[in-house]
Order: C-alpha cells, then structure tokens, then sequence
C-alpha cells in the first residue's frame, strides 16, 4: 500500500512539476510568446550558440540579407567565444538566454534554473555587451511550474514554426520546403547554429544555413520584415 501512494504521489509531482507546465505552454500559449499579431512581420530565432564555426557564417548571411534576429545562447558557449556576442550585438541582433548549460528546466530545482542558469548567463551577456539580456527560452521548450514566476524582467519565449533542423535525416530540400511553407504573419521560426547539444546531429547547421540562404532568396518576394522579438508586436 504505502508502494502505491509513493507512486502516486511520484506521477503526480511529475505531472505538477513537468509536464502540465509545458503542455500549458504548448498547447495555449500561457505564460510565453509564441507567435506576433502584426502583418508581414518574421522572427527568426537560432538557439545553442555561439558555435566558432557556424555562428560567423551565419551572421554573413543574415548581413547579406538584411535579416535581424534574436540568438538564445548558451552561457558556457558565450563565455568561450565574447567575440561572437559581440558582433551580434554589434550588428543589431537581439541576445536572449538558453541557460547556461542545455539542461532541461524539468532536471532542475527552481532556484538552480533561476540561480545558476538564468541570472549566471544574463551576467556574462551583460559583462560583454553591457546590456542585460530579457528574453528567455527554456532548453527544448521545456518548463516547470516555477518558470511561470520569473521576475517580469524575463519574457518566456517558444516559438510557432519548428524546422527541426537539428536531425541529420532534415536534409537541405526538407528544410527549404518548411520554411517556405510554414512562415506565415507573425511566425517566430526556431533554427540552431550549433550541433552540439544532445540529440543533435553536429553537422545539422551546415544543412540549416544552406536551406535558410536558398529560402531567404525566395522569401525576398514576399514583403516580409525580419524582425527581433522585442520588435514583434
């Protein structure tokens, strides 16, 4: 008997804790920004940065095209390459947070999410830049029910178009056709330059930034904004 109240007692600290949370998220969009209500506007979002490698290439591309876009880096990333915040910054991109490690929010306690991961990472961004970052994106989107009490400072962002462009299966063609398709009003599409999270092929970004110049050339011709989302209504 105490077997089964211990049981219950797991899977509902577990459901409490984790998953209603994100669900919530997901499914209502309670508690984070996920999409914009102004016609014509784009948000391209890139996460798990900076990467030495892809991250320049793909601050290239977005110069070429006139794209403004937000990076939600990692704290440990942006500390080994200041540089790179530095020209996002520089170039007019929006840096947010992605914790200081990828480490899921529902592996955390709340105060390490809050202590050790957010404000730890805000810190080193604003040493760089001098400008405190104040959007927030949990690692795979995943949140437990004390994200929901952040300070205000912090806006919890996710996202409306997922290209799943950290899989090596997502070849160039696949990921063109998603973009292409899925961007609508308002989209804020998530993408990665770096492949170095787990679960994530290392060579996906070289994939993304070939899809996403074939796809920035045709997305020309539609009369889009690429904005930052903290120019996104």
């Amino acid at each position: 008997m105490l077997v089964k109240y211990l049981l219950i007692g797991l899977i509902s600290f577990i459901s409490l804790y984790m998953l209603i949370p994100s669900l919530l998220t997901r499914i209502t969009g309670f508690g984070a920004f996920r999409k914009g209500t102004t016609k014509n506007q784009v948000a391209f979002t890139f996460d798990d940065g900076p990467h030495p490698r892809y991250t320049p290439e793909l601050l290239d591309l977005l110069q070429d095209y006139q794209v403004k876009a937000t990076f939600f880096v990692l704290g440990s990333q942006a500390e080994m390459h200041p540089d790179l915040i530095r020209r996002m910054h520089r170039e007019g991109h929006q840096i947010g947070i992605h914790n200081y490690h990828h480490t899921s929010n529902w592996l955390m306690l709340p105060w390490t999410v809050r202590r050790d991961h957010m404000e730890r990472t805000a810190d080193i961004i604003e040493s760089i830049i001098g400008k405190r970052p104040d959007h927030y994106r949990p690692p795979w989107g995943l949140m437990n029910c004390f994200d929901f009490f952040h300070p205000k400072s912090y806006r919890i962002v996710l996202w409306s178009l997922k290209a799943g462009d950290w899989r090596s299966r997502s070849c160039r063609k696949k990921l063109k056709a998603t973009l292409l398709n899925g961007i609508t009003d308002g989209s804020v599409i998530l993408l990665h330059d770096s492949g170095d999270t787990p679960g994530a092929d290392r060579h996906a970004p070289y994939f993304m930034l070939r899809a996403l110049e074939e796809a920035l050339h045709q997305l020309q011709g539609r009369n889009l904004q690429f904005v930052r989302l903290d120019e996104m209504a």
